[in-house]
């Protein structure tokens, strides 16, 4: 096999950050400029397209030819770009940024570069953004640039030369990080993941575009008329000013308002009497609701054919395995409620009947909120069907620790809140009916403290909101903890066995999976690794043992910590290696089932965590139901059940 590694530029007057991928190429205004290429890790050329220079007819054969590997960081830029021209197949592509992101590592060329510790003349240039909103985009026409358009090569000689040498760097780095992660390589089964994510991705969702004007439109009339209503009530020149807000409702209520988060706000107007303070706080709830920007982003990433592409990152949480949201973010929707009128307000939306929504629905915000979903549709001639996982971590948490009664629960009714709730307060299960107080105990505790969470954990998921009180809470936690001492266990396993492989080096079992400490000389790698019973592994980079807050011996690692989106060191411990695992595994029967789902005929077109939507007709369902229930091989013994709906518009069922 031989092996070239590859690095385009382009042009497009699309935004590629708002549209994506696919609307950027589609533009009839698409520009390859720069294509730079290594054979077999030797010296990297360029090819300037810009000023007329043509790829070698032996690169251009290597691009179709099955015994080349084609390489590049972010690889479905280079595939579908270069497939606009030129055939090259799927099947024969790597992507260093998926190797990376398997590896635990940071997404983008640079951050990876960072955290792989390579040397700076082989690190992705810095120049290289500026550089970019020179050549890739755009310019915007001023009398100092003659007005133009668009900045080309001629314009800008000594800039055009620097872009050629980034563009060489990029090669450069792509090549450097490959050889770093080449001693631990992606399995070839997540490969094939991979081309199945870029053909759902190319694929796209159907998007109900006059649906989405209708929403907007409305939106932005309500608005307007709620702000106007915000200024007459308050007098203020911008209600929507936290500062100017905050000082108006401590003069109105003569209280001292702490701040105008969403919590805040919903205790300040269950607290307040009828009157101004109160309308204005229920507008200012009902104007956060509208989550209008994401009917603005799909306006934006729709292509021609009214399909929005690229909604998916293969690997983007790195811990587990699983998928992330672009563009749209659709795996963080709006769920709509039990017995909401889709259909009718739906129709009431498209024709832009505001009085009518209104008198049905009262809050309009929160109607378009709860209809966000609906917007993805089914096109003409065929159905949405949509399918779930039911319980699908509380499954495999059960079936990793081995809590029998709990898999005889799945195996049986699936009653799962109902059945914890009978085994923490010794009642009967048939006495425990489904709006009682005894369940939604049961419910919370399963939702909250699965992975060796607290008092704590039981508030951040709605106990207090749910009825019970912060004194009930820790007898929760212990009743919870009693009725599942298997699972209690497998934490308590889990961070002894990661305390064991750091102090002797040596690999421990646990309950199926492996433990273990690689390192690679050569390459400066060092990890803490999880095999899991899929024989895929999760990657802790650069581990070591340190304290924690506690002042035990903890195992820290090098990740991307979520919230402030940093490369940084971060800790964890059993319950949180247990969480790791458990959805790392539910990941991975995703992956089987929409691999069987694929091989079927199916045409996936979305899937969230654990559900998956496809185009079909109505009665392939049942099918694909059945599909998903499958036993999985390497899972003997897990307990899958898929349910699931035919729909013309997505939604909750």
């Amino acid at each position: 096999m031989h092996h070239l590694s590859i690095d385009i530029e382009t042009y497009s007057s699309v935004d590629i950050k708002k549209a994506g991928l696919y609307k950027y190429v589609q533009s009839p205004d698409f520009q390859i400029l720069l294509f730079a290429y290594s054979w077999n890790g030797s010296p990297v050329q360029i090819v300037d397209l810009a000023q007329g220079e043509l790829i070698p007819p032996e690169v251009i054969h290597a691009l179709a030819d099955p015994n080349v590997t084609k390489s590049a960081y972010n690889a479905a830029f280079e595939w579908y770009c270069l497939n606009k021209y030129f055939s090259s197949p799927l099947e024969q592509w790597r992507c260093t940024q998926v190797h990376g992101l398997y590896n635990g590592y940071p997404a983008g060329l640079a951050a990876l570069g960072e955290a792989l510790g390579i040397p700076q003349d082989k690190r992705k240039l810095g120049t290289g953004n500026a550089l970019i909103r020179t050549f890739c985009v755009p310019t915007k026409p001023t009398k100092a640039n003659g007005f133009r358009t668009r900045t080309l090569p001629h314009h800008e000689p000594e800039k055009w030369k620097l872009f050629k040498q980034y563009c060489i760097g990029d090669v450069v780095a792509e090549m450097e990080i490959l050889r770093r992660l080449s001693a631990f390589p992606v399995p070839e089964q997540e490969w094939q993941l991979w081309y199945l994510d870029q053909r759902i991705n190319a694929r796209g969702l159907a998007c109900d575009l006059q649906m989405v004007e209708g929403a907007l439109a409305v939106d932005q009339q309500v608005s307007g008329e709620l702000r106007s209503e915000a200024i007459r009530l308050t007098g203020l020149d911008n209600p929507k000013s936290v500062q100017q807000l905050t000082k108006w409702l401590e003069e109105e209520t003569g209280e001292e308002v702490e701040n105008l988060q969403k919590g805040t706000v919903s205790k300040l107007i269950d607290k307040l009497d009828e009157g101004k303070a109160k309308r204005v706080l229920e507008i200012r709830q009902e104007l956060s609701k509208t989550s209008v920007k994401k009917y603005a982003a799909m306006r934006v990433a729709a292509c021609n054919d009214g399909r929005v592409r690229g909604l998916l990152q293969f690997y983007g949480a790195n811990r587990t395995g699983r998928w992330a949201g672009r563009l749209v973010q659709i795996q963080n929707l709006p769920k709509n409620k039990d017995g909401f009128l889709l259909g009718l307000a739906r129709q009431l939306i498209k024709a832009r009947n505001v009085e009518a929504l209104r008198l049905i629905f009262g809050n309009i915000p929160d109607a378009l909120s709860q209809l966000i979903r609906t917007a993805f549709v089914a096109p003409d001639g065929k159905a949405l069907l949509v399918a779930d996982f039911s319980a699908i971590e509380a499954r495999v948490i059960a079936w990793l620790a081995g809590e029998q009664w709990r898999l005889e629960v799945f195996k049986t009714h699936g009653k799962i809140y109902e059945a914890s709730a009978s085994q923490m307060f010794g009642v009967p299960i048939e006495e425990i009916g489904k709006g009682s107080d005894l369940r939604q105990r049961g419910k919370v505790a399963e939702l909250a403290l699965g992975y060796q969470g607290g008092k704590g954990a039981l508030i951040s998921m709605g106990a207090l909101e749910k009825g019970l009180t912060e004194d009930e809470l820790p007898e929760i936690v212990l009743r919870w903890r009693n009725a599942n001492r298997r699972i209690v266990d497998l934490w308590y396993s889990m961070e002894a066995a990661a305390l064991e492989v750091m102090q002797t080096g040596q690999p421990v079992g646990v309950k199926g999976l492996i433990f273990e400490r690689e390192s690679h000389y050569q390459t400066q790698q060092d990890f803490f690794t999880i095999t899991l019973p899929s024989g895929r592994k999760l990657y802790y980079a650069k581990p070591f043992l340190k304290e924690n807050d506690f002042g035990k011996p903890a195992l820290h690692y090098w990740g991307v910590d979520q919230t402030k989106k940093k490369w940084t060191v971060l800790s964890t411990y059993g319950g949180k290696l247990t969480e790791n695992c458990v959805q790392a595994i539910a990941r991975d029967c995703l992956a089987v089932a929409m691999m069987r789902l694929a091989a079927a005929g199916y045409e996936i077109v979305l899937h969230v965590h654990d559900e998956v939507g496809a185009e079909g007709s109505d009665d392939q369902l049942d099918r694909m139901l059945a599909i998903m229930s499958q036993p999985v091989p390497w899972a003997p013994g897990l307990p899958l059940k898929a349910d699931g709906f035919v729909t013309d518009y997505y939604q909750k069922d």
